[in-house]
């Protein structure tokens, strides 16, 4: 039934502007559809089918049904049409109905350039008799509100620069030569040894083998069970305070993240190697190894690179940060108001089951924030004529694709193989679609820092951290 037909259209999280996606399909009816305006958000549809707009597709499927019915008693192809109506009349003509009213809504949606929310539902037709020859249907449509953004923003928004320091880049510096350096055995546990052993807890399964440094611990108590220890010792531990991160806790003894925070059992550590890690030596070899042949031959090249590719990552985060709060403070103060019942509605209808009035109210209230945005959105892309080509797409691909394949050794692929990798990335919906997102993202903030009204912050990165997530 048609009912049900509506419900493989937009689903609800991407419900911005139908008739934009109405635009490429092509039609071949239009019914007589006459369209009552109950308020600037919602108004009502009347299609009305006569016999003349189904019967001569409805009489042509029949008529290849009797071509090829196989019915007992009568020789294929010679069953007579009146056995073929009874049979499947009633079905080809309601099937035949359903598409010309998607067809004609569609058409009209189009042509009348509405911006629909949600899909167009279906009245019910308690009465509604497949017996007739002309029939008469009603939609309700929750229509977009017009509104305008503005982007100069009245209360100044913190743009972040976040800057690496001495200290961060000389830790940096520390971490990286003991990655790179030699292991040397130890007879027993300093607090700067790097202890390999098996954590086990019967009771939760627990039986992992691990390495880890000291400083990891959290404590001078729990730091003092390790340092004199020898290989071949087991030490008795409370999960509870013991490492500075809970995520150590979840990496080390592999438990559930969420069982994490709040886990206090007695763990054993036993002790199968005791290493101390020599630092590498800051020589043209490591230089070398790190950033490529001959890219940086010092020691404070090798920082101002460093600091080079932090600040890199500390701008998207940055920019992460100041879209998040923009994107707040436009859902706070661009007003206007939506077809609230009408969507609740629709909620309640269009999903796997239907819900309750309750059930779709919460649903609604879930999702009123983030179809709120998807509209302001809409209406800045709109204003500023932002669009993703694909060739931009493409050559974002292809450079995603580089940074990816950098990752692993392969810092300069030939052209061949980034455009064959990334029109296999882009061959993927949903990622092409994640690419397009993050392009338009960038876009966005572009544009913010453009038109909004901004206030320049520099920050350390553990300030930023300090600052944003307390």
């Amino acid at each position: 039934m048609f009912f049900s037909l509506l419900k493989t259209w937009l689903p609800f999280e991407n419900v911005l502007l139908l008739h934009a996606h109405l635009r490429a399909i092509k039609y071949f009816f239009r019914m007589d559809i006459t369209r009552e305006q109950i308020d600037d958000l919602n108004a009502i549809v009347k299609v009305a089918i006569t016999k003349e707009d189904y019967s001569e597709r409805v009489d042509k499927i029949l008529t290849d049904y009797r071509k090829n019915a196989n019915i007992p008693g009568f020789r294929k192809g010679h069953v007579p049409m009146g056995l073929v109506k009874k049979q499947y009349g009633k079905a080809v003509l309601v099937d035949e109905v359903n598409k010309l009213l998607q067809d004609s809504l569609n058409k009209y949606l189009t042509e009348e350039k509405l911006d629909v929310l949600g899909n167009p539902l279906p009245k019910a037709q308690d009465n509604l008799d497949w017996n007739a020859d002309n029939f008469s249907f009603e939609f309700e449509l929750g229509l977009a509100p017009e509104f305008d953004v503005d982007l100069n923003t009245k209360k100044p928004i913190t743009q972040y620069k976040i800057v690496a320091d001495d200290k961060m880049i000389d830790e940096q510096i520390d971490r990286i030569a003991k990655q790179y350096g030699k292991l040397i055995s130890q007879d027993e546990v300093t607090e700067e040894s790097e202890v390999t052993g098996v954590f086990k807890n019967e009771e939760k399964e627990i039986e992992n083998r691990v390495t880890f440094t000291l400083d990891k611990l959290k404590g001078k108590r729990n730091l003092n069970k390790f340092v004199g220890a020898k290989v071949g010792d087991t030490l008795e531990l409370k999960t509870k305070s013991l490492f500075e991160d809970d995520q150590d806790l979840v990496n080390l003894l592999k438990v559930d993240q969420e069982d994490a925070s709040d886990l206090d059992i007695e763990v054993t550590f036993s002790i199968d190697e005791i290493n101390k890690r020599e630092a590498a030596e800051l020589n043209q070899e490591l230089f070398d190894k790190l950033f490529g042949e001959g890219v940086v031959t010092s020691e404070e090249e090798m920082k101002a690179k460093i600091k080079e590719d932090a600040e890199k990552q500390f701008a998207q985060q940055a920019d992460q940060k100041l879209l998040n709060d923009i994107t707040e403070y436009l859902v706070e103060n661009t007003k206007f108001d939506l077809p609230a019942d009408f969507l609740k509605k629709w909620i309640q209808v269009t999903g796997e089951k239907e819900l309750s009035d309750e059930e779709a109210s919460e649903e609604y209230e879930k999702s009123e924030k983030g179809l709120r945005y998807q509209l302001i959105e809409g209406k800045i892309m709109k204003d500023n004529d932002l669009q993703v080509s694909y060739d931009e797409l493409k050559e974002f691909a292809k450079n995603y694709v580089r940074m990816q394949m950098a990752q692993f050794g392969q810092t300069d692929p030939e052209e061949e193989v980034l455009e064959n990798i990334s029109s296999r990335v882009l061959s993927n919906q949903e990622e092409a679609k994640r690419l397009s997102e993050q392009i338009m993202s960038e876009k966005l903030v572009n544009l913010y820092k453009e038109k909004a009204n901004l206030k320049a912050k520099e920050v350390t990165y553990e300030n930023f951290v300090k600052e944003v997530y307390g």
